[in-house]
């Protein structure tokens, strides 16, 4: 375990290797079958609502239609914020809009919240200004596969692995020598800050130096 700040990072986030293949696992993390999408954070909800109108055309019609009844997020059985799934499989907030993405892509999941967010469309919702803003999608998305947990005044930074996902993503990240922390480099700036991530890749390094990753 590395301690940084606040912070207790597993050592599998800076020793295993990943790089998301989504040439091949199609988005498999959006749409892996299960009751509740991805865990939101309090201050995130707002901004669920507030994109809905923006990416609304890019969604599945089963999509909308679960919007319409359900919300863009609910509290699961543990009571904390996720993300709304249709018939216990895709999120709710996944397109498959295969005439606008390149031939490796076409049939894959994709967010249509990220979606908007690179094309800028962000810049008609009030407060926003060209298309800038940190919301690309939730956080426990942007960060995937890790998982954040609060442990008392700490909060552990843990590798998530499911039985049968993201295999391809071991098998690219060995390819081409990529680590999980390095994978999710965006989101844990975004999340911890550059000065914390700048601190973790000093650990990695050192820890490669004796052997330990």
């Amino acid at each position: 375990m590395v301690h940084i700040g606040d912070t207790l990072v597993s050592e599998d986030v800076l020793s295993e290797a990943f790089c998301c293949d989504l040439s091949v696992c199609k988005g498999n993390c959006c749409n892996s079958e299960g009751e509740s999408g991805a865990p939101l954070d309090d201050d995130e909800l707002q901004a669920m609502k507030e994109v809905i109108p923006i990416v609304w055309d890019d969604l599945t019609p089963r999509g909308q239609k679960t919007l319409r009844e359900v919300g863009p997020y609910f509290k699961d059985k543990a009571g904390d914020w996720v993300t709304t799934v249709v018939d216990g499989h895709d999120c709710v907030f996944c397109t498959y809009n295969d005439a606008n993405v390149d031939a490796p892509l076409k049939g894959a999941c994709l967010c249509a919240i990220e979606k908007a967010f690179r094309e800028g469309k962000f810049s008609t919702l009030p407060g926003y200004r060209d298309g800038k803003t940190p919301f690309i999608k939730p956080i426990s998305c942007q960060l995937y596969p890790i998982r954040l947990k609060k442990i008392g005044e700490y909060t552990a930074v843990n590798y998530d692995q499911q039985p049968g996902m993201c295999g391809c993503a071991k098998k690219l990240g060995r390819k081409k020598g990529m680590h999980i922390y390095k994978c999710v480099r965006d989101g844990l700036i975004r999340r911890f800050g550059e000065e914390w991530y700048n601190e973790l890749e000093i650990c990695a390094k050192e820890m490669k130096k004796i052997g330990m990753i």
